[in-house]
């Protein structure tokens, strides 16, 4: 632990690049400790704070530009993907989804300060067509105060995150340990989560070649047509006979039934 701020002083710079590049992304990185622990250091006059600032907010913006141009080019496959690699898949998506219907493009101001939504709100623009001007008019600002926030707040409280520091010094190994042990246990938390669910979903699944023999069967199979208003924009196709309906309002629909075969589909 004594070597880590050294190192920040002597490689900072990179560090924090590399490190805001990867969360956003998507690795499961958190940048918050980082970038207030780098004001702190500007505070005490070891780092530049302007620095910080603009080399983590050209790293986040680096990363959006490639969500951004991914959506764009390759549609709802890049939030399969994100579903995927996530540690909690399709519920960090469906909830930027409705943030988005609510807020619009606005919601990029403030989705990187939610952990999960940030990944997705990026490529969703993109697989929306939001023009490149309205995304950077929101984009820009919207990750200049998600760094500024932590960074300034680590700049104002250096003197007291430097007594907080110190401690940790004095804890070596232990502090180290605890810090690794607890962000890996949460990692596996969430893999275990990940994994269940989706061997519930592999439990219930149909394929579209199974479906497709019961409808030209004649079977009596009610379809249902799940996603999201801004999946089936970028992809309006449908199954044909198929009832489009948000699943929150699937329940007591009357076309179900404990009798009637019920097949839903999504992204």
């Amino acid at each position: 632990m004594q070597n880590v701020i050294p190192f920040l002083i002597q490689h900072g710079y990179t560090v924090l690049f590399l490190w805001v590049l990867a969360e956003t992304l998507g690795l499961p990185l958190p940048s918050v400790p980082l970038l207030i622990t780098m004001g702190a250091l500007a505070g005490a006059g070891e780092l530049n704070l302007f620095l910080c600032i603009g080399v983590a907010v050209c790293a986040a913006l680096l990363s959006d530009s490639i969500w951004y141009t991914a959506g764009r080019k390759r549609g709802s496959k890049v939030l399969s993907f994100i579903c995927r690699i996530a540690l909690e898949p399709d519920s960090c998506v469906r909830r930027t989804e409705n943030i988005f219907v609510r807020y619009g493009a606005r919601s990029l101001l403030l989705t990187k300060f939610f952990p999960g939504l940030s990944a997705v709100s990026t490529p969703l623009a993109g697989i929306i067509r939001m023009p490149v001007s309205r995304f950077l008019f929101y984009d820009v600002p919207g990750t200049l105060l998600w760094v500024s926030a932590y960074t300034l707040a680590g700049y104002l409280f250096s003197k007291e995150l430097d007594r907080a520091l110190e401690y940790a010094g004095g804890m070596g190994r232990t502090l180290f340990k605890l810090l690794a042990g607890g962000l890996i246990a949460y990692i596996l938390w969430k893999y275990y989560l990940r994994r269940r669910f989706l061997r519930n979903i592999v439990t219930a699944r149909i394929s579209p070649d199974d479906l497709k023999q019961k409808l030209d069967a004649g079977e009596d199979i009610l379809i249902i047509d799940g996603r999201h208003a801004l999946d089936f924009e970028a992809d309006p196709y449908v199954i044909p006979g198929a009832l489009r309906m948000p699943l929150e309002q699937a329940e007591g629909h009357p076309a179900l039934s404990i009798d009637r075969e019920t097949v839903v589909y999504c992204t």
